[in-house]
């Protein structure tokens, strides 16, 4: 049943849908993820200097970061080669490169329904913009969504990925020292537990140190592969687009089985329309929701096109066989491949890196659980130190489970979870746009930056208190004066 609802919901109609509609978003936005594309790392460097204790837009980056690179990257690259051959790589990156147009608007549309919390924190996400963003034009229904999305999320992020990732470290560590896998598990609950329990800001705090710092020291080994590899380089990205179109796919699954695992995969690395990163770009303070949306734009880029395709060509380029092998060599492919390049000590370094990247994913999926349950229950402690202690058992229980049983529930909840949301981000497109042409408005005004006055959109069901912050100098009077 598992197997028929994933080819179902992921092998035709989200391909359907997903691309698409990333195509409309860029078209009608002129491209926003491409023109934009410079200006994303000046709005970036703007999150250094932060004057609030809400979390910056540099640290909700490094905790979407920290769910999208890790697992996805290393053991879901793995993965889409393994079961839809190269060609799932290319389809990979024309998931990205729409998706940015995605991500932008989703993460603008929860800056914007963003809702402040009693203790100063920011709530949001589809959930949020569902139900204050679509409550007049859906009715009775739009609740309704809004609780069938959370429950998604929940089971998807809280319970699904964390068994996920936890399986993708314990494997590691188990080919690389040969640790029984219960026990890293042991040691990875522990570890998730002193944070998790500090709350959303201490779990901020940690990826803003952990996720760029193996990022970079990845992202340095991948390169270093590449440029000792450089006669080859041509010849694995000719690969990869030559069997996306089905010509070198006979062992895969031909094209289908390549656009399936590369949107398929694709989704699941950088999560565009999926709709979980507004949930953690909503909990960050900007002074314009497009802001965010930028900054989110760029991960969704820093994810596929850069540590996927570096991902790949390690695999690709090594003398190790990856089409159609087993669970067991792919969660440690990446390690075997990176190995075959540097020397042994790779596996043990990927085992590291994959730790922390774990780590910060299981934090990052946790945050999201619990939005889930702040959106059913809101403001009660018991619930969230219930679902914690659950955050601990099902990093446990990914510690002994098998691949094939988490992906296969996984896939199957996060192709719902795309669908729910991406609905809501269609409905909801000319609000994200109205928000996009404000801010290229400022810009194009000589604004540095933009400030976002919710008062100029008093039609929207917008929380401003959750926009108070604005109103300093620099402000909105301040702007107009100027």
């Amino acid at each position: 049943m598992l197997d028929f609802l994933n080819d179902l919901i992921n092998g035709k109609i989200l391909i359907a849908v997903l691309i698409p509609l990333g195509l409309i978003f860029t078209i009608w936005s002129r491209g926003v993820q491409f023109r934009l594309f410079g200006s994303m790392f000046s709005v970036l460097g703007q999150g250094f200097q932060h004057e609030t204790d809400q979390p910056s837009s540099f640290q909700a980056l490094a905790l979407s970061v920290a769910g999208r690179v890790g697992g996805g990257n290393i053991a879901g690259v793995a993965a889409a080669l393994a079961l839809g051959g190269p060609g799932a790589i290319f389809w990979m990156w024309i998931v990205g490169l729409v998706g940015m147009a995605t991500s932008y608007f989703e993460c603008t549309l929860a800056q914007v329904y963003k809702q402040k919390e009693p203790n100063g924190d920011f709530r949001g996400g589809p959930a949020y913009y569902i139900k204050h963003g679509l409550g007049k034009k859906l009715g009775k229904a739009g609740p309704v969504l809004g609780f069938v999305y959370s429950l998604l999320l929940l089971v998807t992020f809280g319970f699904a990925f964390i068994c996920f990732q936890s399986f993708a470290t314990t494997s590691s560590i188990d080919s690389a020292f040969g640790a029984p896998r219960l026990w890293s598990g042991i040691g990875l609950g522990v570890v998730v537990s002193l944070v998790i329990f500090g709350g959303v800001r201490r779990i901020a705090s940690v990826a803003e140190i952990i996720v760029p710092v193996m990022a970079v020291f990845y992202a340095l080994i991948g390169l270093y592969v590449l440029l000792t590899h450089i006669p080859q380089i041509p010849g694995a990205l000719s690969t990869i687009v030559v069997s996306a179109f089905g010509f070198n796919e006979a062992v895969a699954g031909g094209i289908g089985g390549a656009i399936m695992m590369g949107v398929n995969r694709g989704l699941f690395s950088n999560e565009a329309g999926l709709g979980s990163a507004p949930n953690v770009a909503a909990a960050a303070y900007v002074e314009h929701p497009a802001q965010q949306g930028m900054v989110q734009s760029l991960s969704v880029f820093i994810d596929t096109i850069i540590m996927c395709t570096v991902t790949a060509l390690i695999i690709i380029l090594s003398t190790q066989s990856y089409i159609g092998v087993d669970d067991d060599v792919q969660g440690v492919l990446t390690q075997l491949a990176l190995a075959d390049h540097v020397g042994g000590w790779a596996e043990y370094f990927i085992a590291f890196a994959l730790f922390l990247f774990a780590f910060s994913s299981i934090m990052y999926s946790y945050y999201l659980g619990e939005n889930a349950v702040d959106y059913y229950i809101p403001d009660n402690m018991v619930a969230v130190y219930v679902y914690r202690f659950m955050v601990i058992g099902f990093v446990l229980l990914g510690s002994t489970i098998q691949l094939a049983d988490v992906l296969s529930f996984s896939d199957v909840t996060m192709g719902l979870l795309a669908m729910v949301n991406l609905f809501a981000v269609a409905l909801l497109f000319p609000i994200g746009l109205r928000i996009m042409r404000d801010f290229d408005a400022q810009r194009k005004a000589g604004v540095k930056v933009p400030i976002f006055d919710p008062d100029k959109f008093s039609d929207l069901n917008i929380d401003k208190s959750a926009w108070q912050l604005t109103e300093r100098p620099g402000g909105p009077a301040d702007t107009e004066k100027a």
